[in-house]
């Protein structure tokens, strides 16, 4: 999404200590790679996997973060580290990816900058939660968490690129997260959340298919009853704050971590 917000899900350099965020732009990766490779039944890429890759508290664009596709030789499901915010295989330059972290699901199809990858790649982003912001009064807005009643894994619809700086010759793949019309858990946040996939849905999803018959009628809500939403910690408005205790109630702003 190309419009920017003061919280919650628009890329900017992660070497910022705050950044500007739409929906959605922020959110919590922190099951361990093989876990997650059972759960979505993937294998892990050994090349493309960092051996001390850390689970993350506070996702943000830019940064490099597990991603479930099917293998373009085999066919299989994998487990891949791509960098949040697509650059489409025809860019000039990959600064494109600071507005591209979110694809509105109502134009996948005719956006040139991701009916393609639409049409022939398709991925999963394992999330643990997300984060959103709430407007409290004209000066005050108190973040959430937001995630499945259960606190099951859950799984956003994506797309993915790879491209091919024209320079270096060096190749960059990149992943965007697909958002859709709110729930009535969402309303209160955002006029967007991300497209939440049903375990059912995963196959189909994945699945190459003809241009006609794209899964396009998953790319919407997910049912509201089956969410949970808490305030957590101002302390994750900082991306450089990534720690479990994120994720619990807000402390007395005197003894906050760091702001």
């Amino acid at each position: 999404m190309p419009q920017q917000a003061e919280h919650g899900w628009t890329g900017s350099s992660t070497a910022e200590c705050f950044i500007l965020v739409p929906m959605c732009g922020r959110y919590v990766s922190r099951t361990e790679k093989q876990r997650i490779a059972e759960t979505f039944h993937a294998k892990i890429i050994p090349e493309n996997y960092d051996p001390d890759f850390a689970p993350s508290y506070n996702v943000a664009p830019q940064t490099m973060q597990p991603v479930v596709r099917l293998n373009r030789d085999t066919g299989e499901r994998e487990i891949a580290r791509l960098r949040w915010g697509l650059v489409p295989f025809w860019a000039k330059d990959s600064k494109i990816s600071y507005s591209t972290i979110n694809a509105r699901a109502e134009s996948l199809v005719t956006s040139p900058t991701y009916r393609e990858a639409l049409k022939h790649r398709r991925c999963l982003i394992p999330a643990d939660a997300f984060y959103e912001w709430r407007q409290i009064d004209k000066k005050t807005k108190q973040p959430y968490a937001i995630a499945l009643a259960d606190d099951q894994m859950m799984a956003f619809a994506g797309l993915w690129e790879r491209w091919k700086d024209r320079k270096t010759g060096q190749a960059l793949e990149t992943y965007t997260v697909i958002t859709t019309d709110p729930n009535e858990l969402m309303e209160p946040f955002h006029d967007r959340m991300p497209v939440i996939l049903s375990p059912a849905d995963y196959e189909r999803w994945l699945a190459p298919a003809e241009p006609s018959h794209l899964p396009l009628d998953l790319l919407k809500p997910y049912p509201d009853e089956q969410m949970k939403a808490w305030q957590v910690r101002k302390d994750v408005g900082n991306v450089k704050n990534d720690y479990p205790e994120l994720l619990e109630a807000p402390l007395p702003e005197s003894v906050s971590k760091q702001e």
